[in-house]
């Protein structure tokens, strides 16, 4: 299975409702790697990195995020695979 790597911009009501942790143990639990954090604009952003499978399931999974969650919209594009390991919370952007 190949390895690919997309960025993500979560748009809706995902701050404040535990997603970012919420994705840390979803992506880790699927055995992705990549980063997630908060933007300035309210949004949540991620780079989620693995099996194709994996990373469309998870995709899947994060259009509904944790309970309190309400996603609008995730934008995903492809971008290059990079040299990572595990799945951490980044500093807001």
């Amino acid at each position: 299975m190949p390895v690919i790597a997309r960025h993500l911009m979560i748009l809706g009501r995902v701050q404040g409702v535990f997603y970012r942790n919420w994705t840390v143990e979803t992506a880790s639990r699927l055995g992705l790697a990549g980063w997630v954090r908060n933007r300035m604009d309210g949004s949540v952003e991620a780079l989620v990195q693995g099996e194709a499978d994996a990373v469309a399931h998870f995709i899947t999974l994060a259009q509904n995020g944790p309970p309190a969650a309400k996603v609008a919209r995730i934008d995903a594009t492809d971008v290059p695979v990079e040299a990572l390991n595990g799945f951490e919370k980044s500093p807001t952007a």
